[in-house]
């Protein structure tokens, strides 16, 4: 603002809520991209995973090559290492070292943050998708299907898992977070249909992991890009279920401090 005489006039105030947003999205996007820990979650694991089991013959997965199995499920399981587990230990120790505290007395609201972690994850996520997905091309995957319900399927899994890391950040204790997010990460990938088949579970298994958030997404992306078939609605239903319920339980019980 300039006065009659030349000069300037402070006008502070806090900035646009777009821009506060898109600042701390970039920030926590940085931050996550320079955790050692974080990247061997993110990537690190996800990408030996599919490169060691596409090449090695250690797990029956079914008739076809091993990388056009592998490689739905892989997916899946970087969508989870992201939005649950990553999320989950950084938050939890964001919580515990009061930084959470201080962000919520900021001019930007606490959705706002949210909404920030939220885009954090889903730019983490493409960076994932498309390094994967580079692999497995070069691995000889053939996919099928239908873009938009792959999109569909990875945007309702990353709600379902980001609901559930946020409600475990918020309620537990941050070295408890650390233990059970990776303990979560390491019995999921053992028995949520991302490396092994949910069929060598037996009936009863198969129907009660079928639930699962983890298995939902690694059948419905495996359904698409396998099998060439539609929208998997019952996939989507099960990691709608887990979105809603698990957002909401996060709403209620997320503890700032």
């Amino acid at each position: 603002m300039t006065t009659a005489s030349g000069t300037y006039t402070p006008k502070p105030g806090a900035a646009p809520l777009p821009r506060m947003i898109a600042a701390q999205a970039a920030l926590e996007t940085r931050m996550l991209l320079r955790n050692g820990e974080q990247l061997l979650l993110t990537v690190v694991i996800p990408t030996l995973l599919l490169v060691l089991f596409s090449s090695v013959d250690i797990v029956d997965t079914g008739s076809g090559k091993a990388v056009d199995f592998l490689a739905p499920g892989v997916l899946a399981l970087a969508v989870m290492s992201t939005a649950f587990t990553g999320q989950a230990i950084a938050t939890g120790f964001e919580r515990r070292y009061g930084v959470l505290k201080r962000l919520a007395s900021s001019p930007l609201p606490r959705w706002g943050l949210m909404t920030a972690k939220t885009a954090s994850v889903l730019v983490t996520e493409v960076l994932q998708v498309i390094l994967l997905t580079a692999i497995a091309f070069a691995l000889g995957w053939s996919p099928h299907g239908n873009p938009a319900a792959v999109l569909l399927l990875l945007i309702v899994g990353t709600a379902a898992f980001s609901g559930l890391g946020l409600l475990m950040a918020g309620t537990l204790k941050a070295e408890a977070t650390l233990a059970a997010a990776n303990l979560v990460f390491l019995l999921l990938l053992v028995g949520g249909g991302v490396i092994v088949p949910l069929e060598k579970f037996g009936p009863a298994g198969q129907h009660v992991l079928g639930l699962l958030p983890i298995s939902a997404l690694s059948d419905g992306l495996r359904d698409v890009l396998q099998h060439g078939a539609g929208t998997p609605w019952g996939d989507l239903g099960i990691l709608a279920v887990w979105a809603v319920a698990g957002l909401a339980a996060a709403g209620k019980f997320f503890r700032w401090e």
